[in-house]
């Protein structure tokens, strides 16, 4: 008897298992086109853990935007599950949508999409006004912060066209951290700067993973995979195969 309740204690007392940060479960896809439905996404499984750096490959058309549209809440599926951080994105209306993403989801896309009108500081305070996540007196400081992470604090009073290109998609890294989320997204965020950049970029993006963010990256460049913990490849809207990416 004592020995069943010592075994059965220490069953109890084991951690419980966290769910991934992302988790779709057969998630499909469809488009009203002229010749009928397409389906850009076919009965999809996927989960990506805090932490991981994943890479999103595949040819145009293979379903590598539709996917990411899925897990951001930017579009919803026709069937299937979409998780994150064990938030059920998949049940949300728009108005839900919009205000789950401004404080989960950072998005960093290829053409930086900075205001031009605002300084880099305003553009990163920006966020955090929608959202309302921090006091209003610490959001400067916070801003100042994120800069200096990325590496271009004394651009923050400049506007973006000020800033080189390599400089403008850092500005962007700190603006999709303005909310702390857990998930940072990116779209294609190194196809307009040159390699010595790109290294650069991708070392901030392997930084945040390392400090427990989940960052999903879709690209095309195939010399990037070393920054990378694992790859999806996608093909006709399924995953064709996941592998492990080099070292960080």
């Amino acid at each position: 008897m004592e020995t069943t309740l010592l075994t059965k204690h220490r069953i109890l007392a084991m951690p419980v298992a966290e769910r991934p940060l992302i988790e779709l479960n057969k998630v499909s896809k469809a488009y009203d086109v002229a010749a009928g439905k397409f389906l850009a996404l076919k009965e999809v499984d996927m989960q990506a853990s805090a932490g991981e750096f994943v890479a999103v490959v595949g040819k145009s058309g293979s379903g590598k935007s539709t996917l990411i549209n899925m897990i951001t809440g930017i579009d919803t599926p026709t069937s299937g599950e979409v998780f994150v951080a064990e938030t059920p994105v998949h049940t949300m209306d728009q108005e839900q949508l919009a205000a789950w993403r401004g404080r989960n989801v950072g998005i960093v896309f290829q053409f930086f999409q900075l205001l031009p009108t605002l300084t880099i500081a305003e553009n990163i305070i920006l966020p955090m006004d929608f959202c309302n996540t921090f006091p209003v007196n610490e959001r400067r400081a916070r801003a100042t912060s994120l800069l200096e992470k990325v590496g271009i604090a004394e651009q923050a009073d400049k506007l973006p066209a000020d800033l080189s290109g390599g400089q403008q998609q850092r500005a962007a890294i700190a603006r999709a951290m303005a909310n702390d989320p857990p998930l940072i997204v990116a779209d294609e965020p190194t196809g307009n700067l040159d390699s010595v950049t790109s290294d650069a970029v991708m070392q901030l993006f392997a930084n945040l993973a390392a400090e427990g963010k989940t960052v999903l990256m879709v690209t095309h460049e195939r010399d990037l995979s070393r920054f990378f913990t694992r790859s999806i490849a996608l093909a006709d809207g399924k995953i064709v195969k996941g592998t492990n990416g080099g070292s960080r």
